[in-house]
């Protein structure tokens, strides 16, 4: 008994921590995405003053700030994953060597559409649209530039326990397994109510398990980015609504 009792403070201990630095990372993700926007904001007076080799050594800088980015929400999901599932042992365990095969898991499991990729996106368009606004970037077809300029790495747009929109959500959560979000409340019911849980998404088959539903640090800047993608695109429903009553004077 008082081993379990032991095993269960140190799990408790281990999780506490996890919380810590995973706050500590957190930060770190949101000054490089800060640093980001102030990048893009220079490298556009660059262009319009036509400093094109300083463009490009900004745009080489962002690239490495994203490749650290991606690094570090791939080492926080990491470390929670780890924490989350840890169960003490007889044997000493090489947290080393869990946290770095989880973070290689992780990172060949993300989807090929992340952040780093709006980002970067963002960062060359700010540039391009300097001297050539309402052109196709080089290299774009019409597909490309409908998938780039609509798609999101969320994968469900509303939680499909709550049926609340992911924008509204307080405490999203997202499988580790399946990669589906969820409402936090709504969906740890679920899976208290149901053994063997599985993503209620239809077609979905993805295991459900408390400790691998986790708010990952990447989550809520794809949710941050899919307001700011609803509030772009109400707003051209909005001048475009505009015009046609104009059209209509």
């Amino acid at each position: 008994m008082a081993s379990a009792s032991s095993s269960d403070g140190v799990a408790g201990r281990l999780r506490n921590a996890s919380l810590v630095l995973v706050s500590d990372n957190s930060s770190t993700i949101s000054d490089i995405r800060k640093a980001v926007t102030m990048m893009k904001n220079i490298a556009v007076q660059f262009e319009k003053d036509n400093q094109t080799e300083k463009v490009k050594d900004l745009e080489n800088s962002v690239a490495e700030l994203l490749d650290l980015f991606g690094d570090c929400a791939h080492r926080s999901a990491a470390i929670q994953s780890v924490a989350n599932a840890y169960q003490s042992g007889e044997q000493l365990t090489d947290f080393k060597k869990l946290l770095d095969d989880e973070f290689t898991k992780i990172k060949a499991t993300t989807s090929s559409v992340t952040q780093n990729d709006h980002l970067m996106r963002q960062f060359r368009e700010a540039v391009w649209n300097v001297h050539h606004a309402g052109e196709p970037m080089p290299g774009d077809d019409e597909e490309d530039i409908v998938m780039t300029s609509t798609q999101c790495p969320l994968l469900n747009m509303t939680c499909p326990v709550s049926g609340k929109p992911l924008t509204e959500l307080a405490d999203p959560v997202r499988s580790m397994d399946c990669k589906h979000v969820y409402d936090k409340s709504a969906i740890m019911h679920y899976i208290s109510k149901n053994s063997n849980a599985k993503c209620p998404i239809a077609g979905c088959r993805g295991k459900l398990q408390n400790n691998k539903v986790v708010c990952d640090p990447m989550l809520k800047y794809e949710i941050e980015e899919l307001r700011t993608m609803n509030k772009q695109s109400n707003r051209g429903e909005v001048i475009e609504d505009f015009t046609d009553l104009v059209d209509e004077d």
